[in-house]
């Protein structure tokens, strides 16, 4: 497996994120999308970080910062669509 087909992998999950990110009409298929966005970045981190410093752990430490906050942003984001959907 080379650098290529991780970034490719990356660039096919991104763009599924961003077109779903601006396709989708309802708040939680968008964060859905965001997180695939996230996911992308994160592949994107941990590729170049393995392909270009074996020795460090610099973009493994990013990847676990992006994976932290996708982790808060969907807690956010779910904790508004019910709010929203009780108050209705």
């Amino acid at each position: 497996m080379t650098l290529l087909h991780v970034l490719v992998l990356s660039a096919v999950l991104f763009a599924i994120g961003l077109f779903g990110l601006l396709s989708r009409r309802n708040v939680l298929g968008m964060i859905m999308s965001l997180e695939l966005l996230f996911n992308a970045a994160a592949i994107n981190f941990a590729a170049f970080d393995h392909f270009l410093y074996p020795d460090r752990t610099l973009g493994q430490g990013f990847v676990l910062f992006v994976i932290a906050i996708a982790a808060a942003e969907a807690v956010i984001g779910l904790a508004l669509v019910l709010k929203l959907y009780r108050h209705e």
